[in-house]
Parts: C-alpha cells; sequence; structure tokens
C-alpha cells in the first residue's frame, strides 16, 4: 500500500471574498487582490516537489464556479449574466458565496479509510457534508461526483453519500481525522469533534465564543461506522476549546500525523495526555509524540504560521519529511519546534519550505490542500480517470493554467459575465484533460 496525495488544484475565480466565518487569515485578507495564476501554479509547483521527493502525488479538479444551480435554486431568473448581477446585487454575499474557490482545500473534500482497514475489504471514501458553512456545503454533491468517477470500480471502492445535512451532522472531512499505523498492530483512527449535538435529549447549541466548532462527534460516529472501522480502533477527541477559539477551526491547524508519528499542540485536544494515552494503549510504545507546549509555541503563532497544517510524509528511504509553509519558516516559534522535531532523533529528519502564499492568506496551508488516499498498486490501476500526476500531466495542466487564468482578481470581478464564461470553459476543458468525462452539471 502507498499513500496517494491527492492535492486540489485551485480554481480560475480564487478570490479573499473573506467568507469563513473562524478562518483567522479568511478574515485578514477580506477583499484584498488575489493571484489566481499564481496561486494555481503555487499549487502544482507543491505537488511537484512531493512527488520528487518519491511520494505518489494526484489531483482532483476545481469545482465549477459560478455555481449556477445554487442561483437558480435561490430564485435567480434570466440568463446567466441577469442572475449573477441579480446576486450581486443582494444585501447577502451570494454572488461570492456561489463563487468561492475553497474546493481547493482537498481535506475537506472526504474521510477514507483504506482497504486494509475496513471490514469488506474496500476502500471507502465519505464525502464531507461541510454543512458549518453555506459556500463549502454546495460543493458536497459535485465532491461526491468526482469521487464517484475516479473511484468508479465498485469490487474495489465504495464512494458514499455525504451525510445527511443540517448541523447536527456536520462534517468536515479529512481536516478533522488522521490514520495512525506502526509495525505489527492494526491501524488506529483518530476523529477530532468540536461540539455533540444532543445533550440531554435537546439538540444543543453551537458554542457560545467568536468561533463557533464545526465537527459533531455524532458526525465522526456515523462516518467511521460507514468506513467499516472496527471500533476498538477508533478514538475520537473533542478539540480544545481555546484552540477553536484562538482559530484552530480544523484539528489539522493544530495536529499532523504519519504512519506512528503524531506531531500536536497541547490545545489541540481538551485533553491531549489523554488522547496520548489511549493511541498508546492501541499502538504501544511505538507511537512516537511530538508536543508542543503553548509556552514553546503559543496558540497564535501556530495558527497564524500553520506549522501543523504541514505535509508529514514517508520518503521511500523510510525516513519522514515535513512540508511546511515559509509562513512557518518566517514565525519563529513555529520555526524553532520543527526544528526540534527533526532533531529529536526520531524518523522525521528534514523540514521543507514552501510558499503557498495564495492558499495561506485565504486559510489553508499544505495540508489544506490534499487528501491522503492510501491505495494498493491494483487500485491505483483500477482509477477511473487521469488523475495520477507524472511530467506529462503536470505539463499540460501549467500550460491549461496559464492560458485560462487572471492574475489579478478582486471580489467585486466575479460579478464580470466574462470571467464565468472563462472560468467554465477552462473547468469543460480540464475534464477532458484529466478524462472524467461530462462529471459537472452544466456539461450535460
Amino acid at each position: 500500500m502507498r499513500e496517494y496525495d491527492f492535492d486540489g488544484l485551485v480554481g480560475p475565480t480564487h478570490n479573499y471574498g473573506g467568507l469563513a466565518v473562524g478562518n483567522v487569515a479568511s478574515a485578514r485578507h477580506e477583499g484584498q487582490l488575489s493571484n489566481p495564476r499564481a496561486a494555481a501554479l503555487q499549487g502544482l509547483d507543491k505537488m511537484r516537489f512531493v512527488r520528487e521527493l518519491g511520494v505518489a502525488q494526484a489531483v482532483l479538479p476545481p469545482h465549477p464556479r459560478p455555481h449556477l444551480p445554487t442561483l437558480h435554486a435561490l430564485g435567480f431568473r434570466g440568463s446567466d449574466e441577469e442572475m449573477m448581477a441579480a446576486a450581486a446585487g443582494a444585501e447577502a454575499p451570494l454572488l461570492r458565496v456561489c463563487s468561492s474557490a475553497s474546493a481547493m482545500w482537498a481535506a475537506n473534500a472526504a474521510t477514507v479509510a483504506p482497504s486494509s482497514d475496513t471490514a469488506d475489504g474496500r476502500l471507502h471514501l465519505v464525502p464531507a457534508n461541510l454543512d458549518a458553512m453555506f459556500h463549502r456545503a454546495i460543493e458536497a454533491p459535485v465532491t461526491h461526483a468526482v469521487l464517484s468517477t475516479i473511484f468508479a470500480d465498485p469490487a474495489r471502492f465504495t464512494v458514499h453519500r455525504p451525510l445527511p445535512g443540517a448541523r447536527h451532522f456536520g462534517d468536515e472531512g479529512a481536516a478533522n481525522h488522521a490514520r495512525l499505523a506502526v509495525p505489527d498492530a492494526p491501524a488506529v483512527h483518530l476523529f477530532g469533534w468540536g461540539r455533540r449535538s444532543w445533550e440531554g435529549g435537546e439538540a444543543a447549541s453551537d458554542g457560545s465564543g467568536r468561533h463557533a466548532p464545526r465537527q459533531a462527534r455524532e458526525a465522526s460516529e456515523a462516518v467511521a461506522r460507514l468506513l467499516q472501522l472496527d471500533p476498538a480502533r477508533c478514538v475520537f477527541a473533542r478539540q480544545h476549546p481555546r484552540g477553536i477559539e484562538g482559530g484552530a477551526f480544523h484539528t489539522d491547524v493544530l495536529a499532523v500525523a504519519n504512519e506512528g508519528v503524531l506531531l500536536v499542540h497541547e490545545l489541540a485536544f481538551d485533553d491531549v495526555a489523554a488522547v496520548e494515552a489511549e493511541l498508546r494503549a492501541r499502538l504501544g510504545l511505538a507511537l512516537r509524540v511530538e508536543l508542543a507546549r503553548e509556552a514553546e509555541l503559543p496558540l497564535a503563532d501556530a495558527v497564524d504560521a500553520y506549522p501543523f497544517n504541514s505535509q508529514l510524509l514517508t520518503l521511500p528511504s523510510g525516513e519522514m519529511a515535513v512540508v511546511a509553509p515559509t509562513d512557518a519558516r518566517h514565525n519563529p516559534a513555529a520555526r524553532r519546534f520543527l526544528e526540534r522535531v527533526v532533531g529529536s532523533g526520531g524518523p522525521v529528519r528534514a523540514v521543507h519550505w514552501l510558499d503557498v502564499r495564495e492558499s495561506m492568506r485565504n486559510g489553508g496551508g499544505p495540508a489544506c490542500l490534499r487528501l491522503r488516499v492510501p491505495l494498493e498498486e491494483a487500485e491505483v490501476a483500477a482509477l477511473g480517470a487521469r488523475v495520477v500526476l507524472d511530467e506529462a500531466l503536470e505539463a499540460e495542466l501549467r500550460a491549461w493554467v496559464t492560458r485560462h487564468y487572471r492574475d489579478r482578481l478582486l471580489p467585486a470581478d466575479l460579478a464580470d459575465p466574462v470571467l464565468a464564461r472563462e472560468a467554465l470553459r477552462a473547468i469543460d476543458e480540464l475534464s477532458a484533460i484529466l478524462q472524467l468525462g461530462s462529471v459537472f452539471a452544466f456539461q450535460r
């Protein structure tokens, strides 16, 4: 089995809309000038770097934006241009909502369990419903369609429907999930959650702070059932309320795991010592935990620089490396923590710094941009689209981005019907490059 990082390609309408409540970086950069072309090329640069490290790399397409079916469903009528103009003039930011390129953060696309871990021996994927944010919730049906096209072989894959809607089962995907595995022991799945939907028979509130928790424990439990995981190999850990209030809206903002290594901030979970004890009871002494205390790495620095929202990778040599954003390099506390991990004598032997600032300014680091999918060789051969990145596909994608993407975009530009036509034309061409067929509604 080999892990493939499925990275989300940044979409042509990448902009700083400030839509993600609770995301500090998203709010800080609202309304600023973005560069969709640079963002997409930065994403491809990261994919190439990871592939050159020897880690398998694949891609997921951006979603069609503006999402005209949503405008139809909200009662807008007339031509595409008339609907967009009316939505742009509405009091609510409806056009920004329907034009967000947030599907680029593929860690929110789904939760995955490899065939080695599931009861029926198939790889399972549960697309996230993302019900906490409207601009992300409209991604779920498209994500399901895309994943169902890529993982189409029913003998090897099961792509479930997203959990039923409403915040009672709000699910944020792999951003709140980690798989840990050590030799000679079954893998353990760690699910982070922020709130319970039912307490004392009543629906619980979403929290009283500025930044409401997104993931429901009930959703995590339902996802684990759908993935056909052994309940004895699942750990459900509550996110620390202070962490959420400080901007750690997903577990992967304060924790990252790979095989038998967990890098974690003390405010990632309500009781991080108890979480470590549960994991160690299942995985034994082979588990290695690198804990960052608040005194070493203040929460504000962890949220600002995203040292945990890095990719922790196993290289062909068996050693591990961290692929971190340059923001973490420029933050003294974040840099010192990652350098301590590298110098601790454990399996993590290097840290590499990559510029993904266009994503970081919108609140997502290197780990947000990828969905981890462990695949057997026969499962790779059964994939139903051209998504595994090689030199030829990378060259085509770079040429495609250069051909179709603008190098400057303000949220106000989303009302331009020319941009909408450019974006949909680009996605139509991309679906042919990736051999996805007519997977999107506007193509049918």
